[in-house]
């Protein structure tokens, strides 16, 4: 492996997630422009990109980027990630680093796909990574180093917050972290119809919700304490606040949530053992 200011990058699909990743990398200073590489699909794309950033942007050469890099990002889709790993399996080598962060794609699945086993880590970052306050979660083989778990989390820290994890654990992580955003955009489209209803313009109810889950989970981060003693700091006996989450909990949001973190982790093992069942049938 290269030393860090040497170091070699090639981020093989450089869209929402694998520029925000590209950016972050950057600006980390892990590595330099003229050692950065991206590929995406399109030349226009190409252009854009390698405008945006300053480094080499690619439309397809997936290949000459995996030869000539140290580690190697991932952003494909799950759908596509059989093809690209088939397109890049004889530039890999063990001295190598994969960081996937395809969905649901399993390390023993991409193991399987190259036919040989090389370090490799699996990544579940969240679509806040574009404004650098991701919630990222990383899974690893059992072929990597302290070195690289060390690069790899510097990586992740440069767009938002790392947590590690066994690679099972990943499809509750997706259906917390990954679909969370979501759900969170959900609750603030309802503060601001909320605030509509009861005669707020849709401006001053826009900047009020936003701000308020932006601050309310920045306390719960800044402070570490449990949601439940910061909730209770903003309720007083008979005030305005206890009788507002009477209504939530009497209509069960704290439990609709929770199903719905349970159901998509159950999604998520199924297009895992869909993806492994696809690979192989194809394979036999």
């Amino acid at each position: 492996m290269s030393e860090s200011n040497r170091l070699r990058i090639a981020v093989l699909g450089a869209g929402n997630m694998g520029s925000a990743l590209l950016g972050g990398i950057l600006k980390s200073g892990l590595a330099g422009h003229d050692s950065v590489r991206a590929t995406v699909r399109s030349d226009e794309h190409a252009v854009e990109q390698a405008k945006r950033f300053g480094v080499t942007v690619t439309a397809g050469a997936n290949l000459r980027a995996a030869e000539n890099a140290d580690i190697l990002i991932l952003s494909v889709k799950p759908s596509t990630m059989t093809f690209v790993l088939e397109e890049i399996r004889f530039a890999l080598t063990e001295d190598k680093v994969i960081i996937s962060v395809a969905a649901a794609f399993p390390i023993s699945l991409i193991e399987n796909v190259l036919g040989r086993r090389i370090p490799i880590f699996r990544a579940m970052p969240n679509i806040p990574v574009i404004v650098e306050e991701g919630a990222t979660a990383v899974a690893h083989n059992g072929l990597v180093n302290r070195a690289q778990i060390e690069l790899v989390e510097s990586i992740f820290r440069g767009v938002g917050a790392v947590c590690w994890v066994d690679e099972d654990q990943l499809h509750a992580v997706t259906a917390l972290s990954g679909s969370g955003p979501a759900y969170i955009y959900m609750v603030i489209e309802a503060l601001i119809n909320g605030g509509l209803k009861m005669g707020l313009s849709h401006e001053v109810s826009t900047r009020l919700a936003e701000q308020t889950v932006l601050g309310a989970a920045k306390l719960v981060r800044d402070t570490q304490l449990h949601p439940a003693i910061l909730r209770d700091q903003v309720i007083t006996p008979g005030g305005v606040t206890i009788s507002a989450v009477h209504e939530l909990e009497r209509h069960g949001l704290r439990a609709m949530l929770i199903s719905a973190i349970e159901t998509a982790t159950r999604h998520s093992r199924h297009l895992t053992d869909s993806l492994v069942e696809k690979w192989s049938n194809h394979d036999g």
